[in-house]
């Protein structure tokens, strides 16, 4: 799947959803109980918003409206700042990652070799089996509604399916997006669509998409690095 196509990257912005705030409710702590729930939590706000201005931006810009994509990508630059800063982050090399078999790297995917901060971005529900009509209608509606910021409503819709669904991470080295998303704006501010485009592909496909099991195991709370090393 390369990351470059129309279809892509709408099934990208899938995974771009803006989380609200949880709140001390009953329905987060219903939620909880399943690993989808606790996964979400590890998701990045800013770098969530972030990756919606990029996808914004590489949209306008292929379409040759290089004056218009310049706000959402100054807005990008600003919220990766801001997620570098916070703690839902973490140092690895990418051999250290485990990535999610639903969704492997893109075939234009440049593997960092170096440990890197690693910024968790976007996310998206996965169906685990067959599952009854209705609970594939839940998947996608909840899918639509975590791409709309609606958190509460996707984690009440998500009742339906339980843990018969996982999610997966996506996450973006952060210094490698930086770079891209840098030269993306240089490109834009100076009227070059194309590169700006090519560059902010780098991004989509610099993209490692992993398992709720490895954020709960190996993404922790305090923004540390993993405790195991690569050997």
């Amino acid at each position: 799947m390369r990351l470059n196509t129309k279809a892509s990257l709408a099934a990208l912005a899938v995974l771009t959803a803006t989380p609200v705030m949880a709140h001390a409710s009953s329905l987060h702590t219903k939620w909880e109980q399943f690993k989808a729930g606790r996964a979400l939590h590890h998701l990045s706000a800013d770098g969530q918003r972030a990756l919606v201005d990029i996808l914004k931006a590489r949209d306008t810009l292929a379409a040759g409206k290089t004056d218009a994509a310049i706000p959402a990508l100054y807005d990008a630059q600003k919220r990766l700042t801001a997620a570098g800063k916070a703690a839902k982050k973490f140092d690895a090399a990418e051999n250290q990652l485990q990535p999610a078999p639903q969704h492997p790297v893109s075939p234009s995917h440049t593997a960092v070799t170096a440990p890197t901060t690693w910024i968790p971005v976007g996310g998206e529900f996965i169906e685990t089996e067959t599952l009854a009509p209705e609970k594939k209608a839940a998947v996608a509606t909840a899918n639509g509604q975590l791409k709309a910021g609606q958190t509460d409503q996707a984690a009440q819709t998500m009742q339906v399916v339980g843990d018969d669904a996982d999610f997966i991470l996506a996450l973006a080295p952060l210094a490698q997006t930086q770079g891209a998303l840098n030269r993306a704006t240089v490109f834009t501010e100076g009227k070059q669509a194309t590169d700006a485009v090519a560059a902010l592909d780098e991004i989509l496909n610099s993209l490692v998409f992993v398992s709720e099991n490895f954020a709960e195991t190996e993404m922790p709370a305090n923004g540390k690095a993993p405790a195991k090393s690569s050997h």
